[in-house]
């Protein structure tokens, strides 16, 4: 029930839900110029979308990053501004919000911020941190819950004490099953050298992530990533987790979001999402991102 929880903006980027349940891209307006030009999603893509999501919220409705720039170079932010809004913040708040999506929105993927930045930007601009987004939305919560009273799986349970050796050894264990419902589209290219150099990428990986050679494993994983021509969050876990044994949480947090823009209902993504975000010391996050994690476990466990 809505009035049980305790509701947050969320975006999965160019990922959403058909009737079939099968994935497909947004309006091409609003797409990553990089996935038009290579047919790849990023992690600098989510940056991208987060923008868009921004832009939403600012405006109450959708205005392509296109238009949306032009408007921000012209300094005309009022067409950028829900009337509602008004009052809200003041004009340096709203600036520095416009300026931040503008930014996310950049043509290259390497201008954008990143995660760490993003949060040091919008921390300043939160005026009330103690409140729960139900209260602000004026809506009851019952009997709201936090980790601690949660049954945690053993992985959740891993990751909510950021125990990395343990996180590694249950990913080992359930190795690549969660794949089993991701489409790979290049099935009849398996004997190509391109299809073999990708496979042979992903053995040399496994081994590494077997051994505990995290910083191979990177590699590797990084060099299937790039091929493009198969998706695997499998993957993208196993390298996120190899990102945090090297004390890279920035880019395994990204890791993390993408594997939820591949599969946004995996535990697994929202776990090792918390993981990351206790690096970073981001601990109200993580805590959402367990209660997330446990959420979608119970309903995949409750609908079998």
């Amino acid at each position: 029930m809505l009035q049980d929880c305790n509701p947050r903006l969320s975006c999965f980027g160019l990922m959403k839900n058909s009737r079939d349940g099968k994935s497909y891209s947004t309006n091409l307006a609003f797409t990553p110029p990089e996935y038009m030009r290579t047919g790849r999603i990023t992690p600098e893509s989510v940056i991208y979308s987060f923008g868009t999501l921004l832009l939403d919220v600012l405006s109450g409705k959708h205005i392509p990053p296109s238009h949306a720039l032009d408007l921000i170079r012209d300094r005309n932010f009022s067409m950028l501004t829900d009337s509602c809004l008004e009052g809200q913040f003041s004009n340096e708040e709203g600036t520095e919000l416009v300026r931040l999506a503008s930014r996310c929105l950049h043509y290259e993927p390497r201008e954008r911020p990143n995660v760490r930045s993003m949060v040091q930007a919008l921390a300043p601009l939160q005026k009330d941190v103690e409140t729960p987004s139900y209260e602000l939305m004026d809506m009851p919560q019952a009997g709201a819950s936090s980790v601690q009273s949660l049954p945690l799986s053993p992985l959740a349970d891993a990751c909510s004490r950021k125990d990395l050796t343990a996180i590694h050894e249950i990913l080992e264990k359930t190795g690549y099953k969660d794949d089993e419902g991701t489409a790979n589209e290049l099935s009849f290219q398996m004997w190509t050298n391109q299809m073999q150099d990708t496979l042979t990428s992903k053995k040399k990986g496994d081994s590494a992530f077997r051994q505990k050679d995290f910083t191979t494993a990177i590699d590797c994983y990084s060099q299937f990533i790039e091929v493009g021509t198969m998706v695997s969050p499998t993957i993208y876990a196993r390298r996120c987790l190899s990102y945090l044994m090297n004390d890279m949480a920035e880019q395994a947090l990204s890791d993390a979001m993408q594997a939820l823009v591949i599969s946004p209902t995996w535990p697994t993504a929202f776990y090792l999402q918390a993981a990351a975000l206790l690096s970073l010391d981001m601990e109200n996050e993580a805590q959402d991102a367990l209660k997330d994690g446990c959420a979608q476990e119970t309903s995949s466990s409750s609908g079998r």
